[in-house]
């Protein structure tokens, strides 16, 4: 399971190592691998804020997030790089495109010192910020920063709406870190193509196909919204079969 660290909750900004340390050990009594930490505070904090004090919030909610990582047992965190502009979030801020990359480029290189002593990788997000849009600009930016604990944190449904994710697969190989599955149809358009998986146009048997040429054999996430108004724990089994039909267990 992959949990999220937010401003006020189970697991947030302010969490003490005992309380870490609790959650561990709940997920742990219940059989569960915690292996990714992901936060939605990115989208408040951002790398490339024209705002320094914003910055310097984002990359010491980053610190926090590898830190919770670490003493959770997990090995990779999931970060937005940086944001140019965003319709459902903030959508009144935009920064310019080469200023959003030169931002995001220190900040990662900053923050990989701390990724790296840790032991715990960064897995940049490619999600709809209208930045870094195709896998070979993700693949070059990683590059960059040139580092064994930076990589892709690849979302299989973020990629369709202007490429196909067996391409980012294949082009990023072992630059992967962990994997979201979701789905999407383009019809829909916007936040409302998001779908169960296997209900919308992501190829499934050739993203399975790609991941095992490059001898991906990591963990994949099921990145769902919980999207049902009357039976919500229905999401959980459908999800689980669709999962298993996926990875050939059915």
């Amino acid at each position: 399971m992959e949990l999220a660290l937010n401003g006020e909750s189970e697991l947030s900004l302010h969490s003490k190592e005992c309380e870490i340390k609790a959650v561990r050990k709940q997920a742990e009594d219940l059989g569960l691998k915690l292996y990714s930490l992901s936060s939605g505070l990115c989208w408040d904090y951002r790398l490339s804020d024209d705002d320094a004090k914003m910055r310097q919030k984002a990359k010491d909610m980053i610190k926090k997030q590898l830190e919770t990582a670490k003493i959770l047992g997990a090995d990779t965190i999931l970060v937005i790089p940086g944001v140019v502009n965003v319709e459902f979030s903030m959508p009144e801020k935009k920064v310019a495109y080469d200023v959003v990359y030169e931002r995001a480029l220190e900040g990662i290189n900053e923050l990989k010192v701390d990724a790296e002593s840790l032991q715990v990788n960064i897995g940049l997000e490619n999600v709809w910020n209208k930045f870094l849009l195709s896998p070979m600009e993700m693949r070059d930016f990683i590059d960059k920063i040139g580092s064994d604990y930076v990589g892709s944190y690849l979302d299989i449904g973020n990629t369709l709406y202007c490429s196909y994710p067996e391409d980012w697969i294949r082009i990023l190989g072992n630059r992967i870190k962990k994997v979201h599955f979701k789905d999407y149809r383009m019809q829909a358009g916007g936040l409302h193509g998001f779908v169960d998986l296997l209900a919308g146009d992501v190829d499934y048997p050739e993203v399975v196909k790609a991941l095992n040429e490059i001898g991906y054999d990591d963990w994949v996430s099921a990145e769902m919204i919980p999207n049902y108004k009357h039976h919500t724990g229905a999401i959980i089994y459908n999800t689980s079969y669709a999962m298993d039909r996926i990875l050939g267990r059915k």
